[in-house]
Parts: C-alpha cells; structure tokens; sequence
C-alpha cells in the first residue's frame, strides 16, 4: 500500500493521519444548515454519481466520521474538511450531523481543502494547479513552501502551477475531463499558443493517450520554427500519421534543412 504523505506543519492537528485516532475535543452535534462551505474550496466540479451514492450509505448508516469545522460566528460554521459527506448530508435529508470544531486561519482552510481532495484525487489538474496558485498569490508562499506544506516535491509544485500558462481552451478541456493533467503537461513543451491549440485539436480528434502524445511533441519540438511545427499538424491531420510516421518526417525535414545549408 502506498503510504500517505504527511501534512504540512501544524496541519496534522486540525486533520489527523488516517491511522490516528480522532481526537474528540470539540466534538459535537449541529445543525446541516449551521455549516456553509470553506470558503476557499479549491474544488469546482463534484462527481454527482458518487454524491448520490455517499448520500444513499449515509440515509442508510448515518454519518460516521465527523466533519471538521470552524466557528466563524456564534452557532455558525465553516467547513474545514468533509465538504462531499456534508452535501451528501443534505441530499439524504439529515438534519444533525457531528463536526468537531477546531480554530483555523484562512491559510489553514485552504491548506487543508487542497490536501483533502488532493489525497482523494477529487481535485482536476487545473483545480489543483489553481489552489496552488492561490497558496503562493494571497499567502506568499514559495513554491519550496507549498510543497512542504503539500507533502510533494518543490518540482511536482511547479509543473502543477506551469498548466497555468496553457491557453484557457486547453485548461477547459482538462477541466472538462476530455484531456487528462498528462496531456496538457505534454503541451506545455509546445511553445506557442497556436501550436498547442492547433495539437489540441488532433489530440481531441485522435484520442491519444499521454505516451503518444509525448511521442509527437517530442517530434514537434525539435523543428525549429512555428511555421514547421503547423505544416507538420497539417500532416498529421490529412494522412492521420503515427507518432512514429512523424517522427520519421521530421527528422527528414531536418536533414534536408541541414544539406540545404552545407549546400549553401
């Protein structure tokens, strides 16, 4: 089994190793309509097949583990972790739910929404890259910290963060589920804006996997100008190449370039 990464510092306290009893201090039971959701939820797309089923487990067990709160104001509360069990809670129509309240700050609560979904994989490559974002933007973090933080490494924090510089069709399109994070990490080696959407768009005609992907771009990347890079997607688009066939173009045009030079 793979073992989990551990919080950043002081995190730990407000959600414990999954393995770690539950400390129940501040355990108590409120109202669902007491609670409003963190704020800083990096998540904006929730799996309504699971949700459903989380809510018909929770009308026929009840809610069993806890959410974990903060009281903003007197009897009322924002989530810090557990924002899928909660909407479930209310779609099973349960009224009372158990939380445990801890304090947290507003660096806590984001901290602490991005490694929930992070560790259940609930969070998009975008999404992620965004939270991350957010982290180094309104905290001033670094990228070193983030990852401290995240239990990642500082270069898994900065590959998230550079699909942000992807054209905002290409970051849909990973949003939308119809490319994965894989893929648009590919593109990012693609270095224009018009070269990766115009990839994106055979990508999304042939369904290539990550591999292939990375095959093609790796032929792409090699020729020197946009111009040859687009006519090269053309081809690929009229004769429905391999990676392979265009690999095997490329490195002719490449020659033929380096004769015409010495010929020169």
């Amino acid at each position: 089994m793979t073992k989990r990464r551990g919080l950043g510092k002081g995190l730990s306290a407000l959600i414990p190793e999954s393995n770690m009893p539950l400390d129940t201090a501040g355990l108590k039971t409120i109202a669902v309509t007491a609670i409003s959701p963190n704020p800083h939820q990096p998540r904006s797309h929730m799996d309504e097949e699971k949700l459903e089923e989380l809510a018909a487990s929770i009308r026929e067990h009840g809610l069993i583990q806890p959410l974990i709160v903060n009281e903003y104001e007197p009897g009322k509360y924002f989530l810090i972790a557990g924002e899928r069990r909660w909407r479930a809670c209310q779609r099973a129509g349960v009224e009372m739910v158990p939380v445990v309240v801890k304090e947290a700050t507003a660096q806590d609560m984001l901290e602490l929404a991005i490694i929930e979904n992070v560790q259940r994989a609930d969070l998009n490559a975008v999404e992620e890259a965004v939270a991350y974002r957010q982290l180094m933007d309104e905290f001033g973090l670094t990228q070193e910290q983030v990852a401290q933080r995240m239990g990642k490494s500082r270069p898994a924090i900065a590959n998230a963060v550079r699909l942000l510089t992807l054209p905002e069709a290409i970051q849909e399109a990973v949003v939308d589920g119809q490319i994965s994070g894989g893929h648009a990490r590919t593109l990012v080696s693609l270095p224009t804006e018009k070269v990766q959407l115009d990839f994106l768009i055979q990508l999304l005609r042939w369904g290539w996997n990550v591999r292939q992907t990375e095959a093609y771009v790796r032929a792409l990347v090699s020729l020197p100008t946009e111009k040859m890079q687009l006519d090269v997607i053309k081809q690929i688009a009229k004769h429905a190449w391999t990676a392979e066939q265009t690999a095997a173009h490329v490195q002719n045009l490449l020659g033929n370039q380096e004769a015409n030079r010495r010929a020169a």
